[in-house]
């Protein structure tokens, strides 16, 4: 018996993988997406929701996030992905995280990209319990948009099944892909076979079982990273994606302001540095608050170092930087975890053709949920025009 045949195979169903399905899937292609675990479990569902084109360089990764922003849109009005339109705001906490505000605001009107500077009474006035000892000012993005991250992902699996046709597979390990005989073939772990035109490995952090010697001096390193969700608080609303000053400190756009330096040079608690600590807020739709969060580092050939434990001591320290920042009703944690995802040191994404129509796209960093459906657009429009 023949194989099936595909137009395209897709391995990994995160939300990278997911949407070169959707582009191939959208344009007639039959598509074949196959997902290891039960569901996926990883970096695309343990992360805040949010797609901010604002905290992207200037260039191609920013114009990735907006044409992101108009696929996120145009699924939506067809079928829930869980988007909401609420906006983003970031805050300062002091003068000189005011002025880079400025400088990125000046930045974004020069683009084209909607953001209005906020006085410290206005950000007071639109957002319950922030404190007027911490926010000096904030720059509000209106049109920047979130999702559910647990459940986003899922969501778009049962559009394409639904509407578009793919076929997934779930529980399923790819073991090998080869291109032989004009075609790639691809084997998994039960023994099943399958073959196709094109081939897009998107696997997040499984680097050991497909090709692995492309990975061993490629410059990938794996990042781990704490948050934590609150129990609901039904009669409060806090709308959109909230950064704090250390955010501003931390996102690749305010590195393009010419008060970046200064800001990098003013003297900040050792433990921001040490566990790689931003703060940030986003209420999900049940009205609990996801907090986070913080970045430790290993080269995925030393990945073990980061343990699997959760470390009581960040937590304490995004809790203390949090309640300096805003009142919430309560601060009674619900529930905690760690996230994973890698990126490159060396580029922004990994991409690298392994066999003639055999894709791998990997370590797109913290710019998964933003860039993804524009990057996998690419991908796909390029092996068809």
């Amino acid at each position: 018996m023949q194989p099936k045949h595909f137009d395209l195979i897709v391995v990994g169903a995160g939300v990278l993988g997911s949407f070169h399905a959707y582009h191939a899937a959208k344009k007639g292609w039959k598509v074949l997406l196959i997902e290891k675990d039960e569901k996926p479990a990883d970096a695309s569902v343990r992360n805040f929701g949010m797609i901010i084109p604002s905290g992207m360089a200037k260039g191609e990764w920013k114009e990735y996030g907006r044409r992101s922003m108009e696929i996120y849109r145009s699924i939506q009005s067809s079928f829930d992905i869980t988007l909401r339109a609420n906006g983003s705001i970031y805050l300062a906490s002091d003068n000189t995280e005011a002025t880079l505000l400025e400088e990125l605001a000046a930045i974004n009107e020069k683009d084209g990209y909607a953001c209005t500077l906020a006085s410290k009474e206005d950000c007071l006035l639109r957002y319950p319990g922030l404190r007027a000892s911490y926010c000096q000012g904030g720059l509000y993005f209106p049109d920047e948009i979130t999702v559910e991250p647990n459940r986003m992902v899922h969501h778009l699996i049962a559009y394409m099944k639904e509407q578009l046709g793919l076929l997934y597979k779930s529980n399923t390990l790819v073991k090998s892909v080869v291109y032989q005989s004009d075609r790639a073939w691809v084997e998994t772990g039960n023994g099943e076979q399958f073959s196709s035109n094109y081939v897009v490995i998107c696997s997040g952090r499984e680097f050991k079982t497909l090709y692995p010697s492309l990975f061993t001096n490629a410059g990938i390193e794996l990042v781990k990273l704490q948050m934590m969700q609150t129990t609901p608080m039904p009669d409060y609303e806090l709308k959109g994606s909230i950064f704090g000053g250390l955010s501003i400190r931390r996102y690749e756009s305010f590195r393009e302001c010419p008060s970046f330096e200064k800001l990098q040079s003013a003297q900040i608690d050792s433990r921001f540095k040490k566990w790689g600590i931003h703060v940030l807020f986003k209420q999900a739709m049940d009205g609990s608050m996801i907090i986070g969060d913080s970045h430790e580092y290993a080269p995925i050939d030393q990945t073990d170092s980061l343990g699997f434990e959760y470390k009581q001591v960040i937590e304490d320290i995004i809790l203390q930087e949090a309640q300096r920042m805003i009142r919430l009703p309560h601060w009674n944690i619900a529930k905690t975890w760690n996230g994973y995802y890698t990126q490159s040191k060396e580029q922004d994404i990994f991409r690298e053709y392994a066999d003639t129509n055999i894709l791998i796209l990997t370590a797109i960093g913290g710019k998964g949920m933003t860039a993804s459906p524009a990057v996998a657009e690419k991908t796909i429009s390029q092996w068809t025009n």
